[in-house]
């Protein structure tokens, strides 16, 4: 707990340092009380010292950098770093031209300028006044810096003026090409200064523009999660965790992820988003799909054991019930795991592949389980190609997935047309059980095509 300072005391700028850093942490009630015990010019100096109230991802990295890109979930505090570091480039210097380039003016005005987080709220708890001029659209400092607010959907009011700094907001909403023009438009006028520099605050989508950013040799990035942010209220962090956690939009909107879609891909994230239920009908059967590990992943984390619990429900759709895959475990330790995964749902039979060690994986699940009904299946074909039939299902609409499963997920949007795999990891452990229960539930003899039933 803080101490409350007595009204009239000065500051040390060490005192201030440590007061700083001990009010950032509390309640937003008690912070502003403590606060206004202060005299006045020592609040305002307080309210200054944003590298100490800011958390570390708010904070400009070290650096030669030219363009510092802030990705991150709702909440997790950019707007607010957009602007104090758009302000502090205007104190920095009385020639400052800090371009404030927002998706639309609307927009724009609406949170870089006048909202609680904006250049304005920002400037006026430093103790500044600078004048906002709706009309030309221009935010005048006491010190002659000028900041400008722009549309990205008018690129053309880019082209001719110059500026030393500039703060783009929500670049993923950035339409098209009007976007893309803004921004080149943009990158060629910043030549006022030595060392010019932009800052972008966006939650990541997936767009070109956002893309080539990524890509850029003098762009670094901070990837922020809605967590991240100490002064959101717990229950609102809890209740939109519980309720988007592992989705795509909760992954984007609030993990800060760029995810993309591969070109050819067998999956789409917006097809299994369309396809997740909460509940589900009574199952006319369960199987237990296995991958069993065959190598070190390439990522270095150990072997992985791919465990996916599919079933049949009554209404003749397919459920992919649980993702139990587990890593680096022993083949007791991994069988243990399928043995008890199949307890959870009841299955009737596990289905596992077994191109490598078929006679050890088959007795290994037996030891861990003697009533475990085991079907061993061997691969003939690649896995892009035997996952095609299950992919066709998803695109027909009769497969569902119950929650947020995000690990198989993404192996299985990594899958391509043609039998190549370009997800995480050294190969989709994951996706491949998933496939062999629902060939085994849902395909039938089809399914035999791409699979060599032992026993």
């Amino acid at each position: 707990m803080t101490r409350r300072a007595k009204p009239g005391a000065a500051l040390t700028n060490e005192m201030r340092a440590l007061a700083v850093r001990g009010l950032s942490r509390l309640p937003h009630g008690e912070m502003k009380v403590q606060l206004e015990a202060l005299p006045p010019a020592e609040r305002v100096a307080m309210m200054r010292d944003w590298t100490g109230w800011a958390h570390d991802g708010q904070v400009a990295p070290p650096g030669d950098w030219r363009v510092w890109l802030i990705r991150a979930g709702r909440g997790f505090g950019k707007t607010r770093a957009g602007a104090e570091w758009a302000v502090a480039m205007a104190r920095a210097c009385a020639n400052a031209r800090v371009a404030l380039v927002g998706h639309t003016v609307a927009d724009g005005r609406a949170v870089m300028v006048e909202g609680p987080s904006g250049v304005l709220a920002v400037a006026r708890a430093g103790g500044e006044r600078p004048q906002w001029r709706p009309t030309s659209g221009e935010v005048r400092f006491a010190n002659g810096a000028v900041m400008t607010l722009y549309s990205a959907e008018t690129p053309e009011a880019l082209r001719g003026p110059e500026h030393s700094a500039a703060w783009c907001d929500e670049l993923g909403k950035w339409r098209g090409v009007s976007g893309i023009a803004a921004w080149d438009n943009l990158a060629m006028g910043l030549r006022i200064g030595d060392a010019p520099r932009i800052v972008v605050t966006t939650t990541p989508r997936p767009t070109m523009l956002v893309r080539r950013l990524t890509t850029m040799a003098d762009c670094v990035q901070t990837v922020g999660r809605t967590r991240a942010n100490m002064h959101l209220p717990p229950a609102f962090v809890a209740a939109v965790e519980a309720q988007y956690g592992g989705t795509r939009l909760g992954r984007q909107e609030l993990e800060g992820e760029l995810l993309e879609d591969l070109a050819g891909a067998l999956w789409t994230r917006d097809r299994i988003e369309h396809c997740r239920v909460d509940a589900v009908p009574e199952m006319r059967r369960v199987v237990v799909g296995v991958d069993p590990p065959a190598g070190t992943d390439r990522d270095g984390e150990g072997d992985a054991c791919g465990i996916v619990a599919a079933g049949l429900g009554r209404d003749g759709k397919g459920y992919v019930l649980e993702d139990a895959s587990v890593r680096g475990l022993s083949p007791e330790g991994w069988a243990q795991a399928v043995a008890a995964c199949a307890a959870r749902h009841g299955a009737d039979r596990v289905v596992a592949e077994v191109n490598q060690g078929g006679r050890m994986v088959a007795s290994v699940l037996a030891a861990a389980d003697a009533g475990l009904v085991v079907s061993r299946v061997r691969a003939i074909l690649g896995k892009g190609a035997r996952a095609e039939p299950v992919a066709l299902l998803y695109e027909q609409g009769r497969v569902r997935h119950v929650g947020a499963m995000p690990d198989l997920e993404d192996e299985l949007c990594g899958l391509v047309v043609g039998g190549s795999y370009a997800g995480p990891g050294r190969s989709p452990d994951r996706a491949d059980a998933c496939v062999w229960a629902l060939s085994e539930l849902m395909l039938g003899q089809r399914g035999e095509a791409s699979v060599r039933v032992l026993g």
